[in-house]
């Protein structure tokens, strides 16, 4: 059987695949289209314990936006297209949740705002990228976890403000959205360290809220925000980066709510799992090889002990921060990674560590644009071509290994069904 695999923007490669070894190549979930602009109308005029948008932005405060970067499928642009009319007259400023990642290119803010509105905010100065290790922070409190909770003076200072943002698993987090916007989104670098340190934990995964650590972290730290009215805006998306479903109003509240939604799109269910497992970081999740390491994360849902896993992922602009690099490459193996992480702990090491965690009972492989050398240095077994890179794991696995792939594995969350 042949199967399309995406990479990067506008490529792909395709593989030919036994049916009798193909477990199934699985999607987020195919849910029913709805229309997105009826969706985004009916969701601000009806809030979740809030008033409506309408309502909510009838003020001469100034209204801060807070949305997404580039590295994340949220339609934002779509959203501005409803709500930009009504707010360009008013006291309006936006910022970018860029957490520790860099800031956006042009070709990024264009996507984010859309062209139009882009070039508009921009020529009246009304667009910043927050930057934690720079910008002038505000502290607001602390979580009941010890978290200080530093966040960008631009929003601290705010009477209003908006997050705009999106619902889909995250791998340590259990699901972007809502908190997110706050921390990591506009928080100073230490206080977003202080918060990732609980991503080591083994109960910190995708689709997990109860007991997550991060998760329950976040949600105490949103209490020092009291004096903040917040009306957010969050989206669940389909398979094909559609809208499918749109809840407003309260943070906790319109966070919550899309959860089921997101559930329905993004938990798949599989058979077993298998002994070949590709994954791919489509677009524009492929930013780095620390965003794409997502993808991995999820695969690993998917694959057996012993098992080969394949990331397929551009890394567009390289492999992303220095400490998450200079970690993995620093020991040639994985258990002395993690081992090194039981010792010192920097931003950016818990991505290292669940990639490394992976190293430990199974082999992981990458196509990516990235040289050879950076794969081996952070225990990847390169590849540019993933015709060939099949190739090479069938031959090892042999002739009966079972296959599982997943275009979206960033967004991609496997169970194997009950028996």
């Amino acid at each position: 059987m042949k199967v399309n695999v995406p990479y990067g923007k506008n490529d792909s490669f395709e593989i030919d695949v036994p049916g009798k070894q193909l477990l199934g190549v699985f999607d987020p979930n195919d849910v029913k289209k709805v229309d997105s602009d009826d969706a985004i109308d009916q969701a601000l005029a009806n809030p979740f314990d809030s008033e409506s948008f309408n309502s909510f932005i009838d003020t001469s405060d100034r209204i801060v936006f807070i949305v997404n970067d580039g590295t994340r499928p949220t339609p934002t642009a779509k959203v501005l297209k409803h709500i930009y009319p009504k707010i360009k007259d008013k006291n309006i400023f936006f910022i970018v949740a860029t957490g520790v990642h860099r800031a956006p290119t042009e070709e990024e803010y264009e996507m984010i705002f859309g062209k139009d509105i882009y070039e508009d905010l921009n020529n009246r100065n009304l667009i910043h990228s927050h930057d934690s290790k720079n910008d002038e922070m505000e502290y607001l409190g602390k979580s009941s976890n010890g978290t200080e909770m530093y966040i960008n003076k631009i929003v601290a200072d705010a009477k209003k403000v908006v997050p705009i943002s999106s619902i889909e698993p995250h791998y340590f987090a259990g699901f972007t959205g809502g908190r997110k916007s706050f921390l990591p989104g506009v928080a100073s670098y230490d206080t977003i360290s202080q918060n990732h340190y609980l991503a080591l934990q083994d109960s910190s995964r995708a689709m997990k809220l109860d007991g997550n650590p991060v998760h329950e972290d976040m949600m105490d730290a949103m209490k020092v925000l009291k004096n903040i009215n917040i009306f957010a805006i969050e989206m669940v998306l389909d398979s094909d980066h559609d809208i499918y479903a749109v809840t407003t109003g309260d943070l906790a509240k319109s966070f919550y709510a899309g959860i089921d939604k997101a559930k329905e799109v993004f938990a798949v269910q599989i058979p077993k799992k298998a002994d070949i497992v590709i994954s791919t970081a489509p677009y524009p999740m492929d930013v780095d090889l620390y965003q794409s390491q997502k993808a991995l994360d999820n695969g690993k849902l998917a694959l057996a002990k012993n098992g080969i896993e394949i990331l397929v992922a551009k890394c567009r602009t390289g492999i992303g921060p220095k400490p998450f690099y200079n970690l993995l490459s620093s020991e040639k193996d994985p258990k002395d990674v993690l081992d090194k992480i039981h010792h010192e702990w920097k931003l950016g090491y818990h991505k290292a560590a669940k990639m490394a965690q992976i190293g430990t009972w199974a082999s992981t492989w990458a196509v990516t644009d990235l040289t050879d050398e950076e794969m081996r240095n952070v225990h990847f077994k390169p590849y540019h071509d993933l015709k060939k890179a099949f190739k090479d794991a069938l031959d090892e696995k042999g002739d009966n290994a079972s296959v599982i792939v997943l275009p979206a594995g960033s967004m991609t969350v496997p169970e194997v069904k009950d028996h």
